[in-house]
């Protein structure tokens, strides 16, 4: 039977520009992606309870390294660099996406990628990308619309159909849910998620080498 984890129990491990900088005895790590204003620092820590475990910023960009923490053994959660975010210069801009990028083909340890989008802005080109380049690597998504509150009940209902319809058409293992940091909308679902993945038997992932380098917007 499965044991629900303590999310609240996370720890920070440490931060690096690349794979070769991380340690290698991970277990599963789940990695959070998404663009530079999606929320994903604020998500992380409602996620875990926890006001400053991922270090949130009114500059959108600042998720400059990969960071690594630590829910349990063997269970790691993996905050990806921001990408698509305009207002950073190109060189910086592309040095982050290439450590993405690089993530996302190599790590072995890659057990599931949750995905966030602003509800309103959902499904840009480079969030279509990586969702791509995960159902072509059988690796399960758990897409995460954030920011639900800023939507009344009914726009955000319908807005959520509607992405789930389009989702339709990745063929994939491929879930889509709201999310709000905020209210804690969505909260217990993606813990059920991380779960799920976490106690899941690792197989033998062939990771497809077209994974996208997000190249800036």
């Amino acid at each position: 039977m499965e044991q629900s984890l303590n999310y609240r129990n996370t720890q920070f491990v440490t931060s690096a520009p690349d794979i070769r900088h991380l340690p290698d005895n991970t277990g599963i790590e789940i990695a959070f992606a998404g663009r530079s204003n999606a929320g994903k620092s604020s998500s992380l820590n409602r996620l875990c309870d926890q006001k400053s475990l991922a270090k949130t910023s009114k500059t959108p960009g600042r998720t400059q390294l990969i960071n690594l923490f630590k829910v349990d053994d063997g269970c790691h959660i993996v905050d990806l660099p921001g990408y698509g975010f305009a207002q950073v210069p190109l060189e910086m801009k592309e040095k982050w996406q290439r450590s993405l990028g690089e993530y996302l083909q190599k790590r072995e340890q890659l057990g599931g990628l949750v995905v966030l989008m602003d509800i309103r802005h959902p499904m840009k080109d480079l969030d279509q990308q990586l969702i791509h380049w995960a159902v072509q690597s059988n690796l399960p998504v758990m897409v995460l619309l954030t920011k639900a509150d800023k939507l009344k009940s009914g726009a955000r209902k319908q807005q959520l159909m509607k992405i789930r319809e389009a989702a339709l058409a990745f063929c994939g293992d491929v879930e889509i849910e709201l999310f709000s940091s905020l209210k804690g909308i969505g909260v217990d679902k993606l813990r059920r998620k991380l779960d799920t993945w976490y106690h899941q038997a690792p197989e033998e992932t062939v990771l497809d080498e077209t994974a996208p380098d997000a190249e800036p917007e």
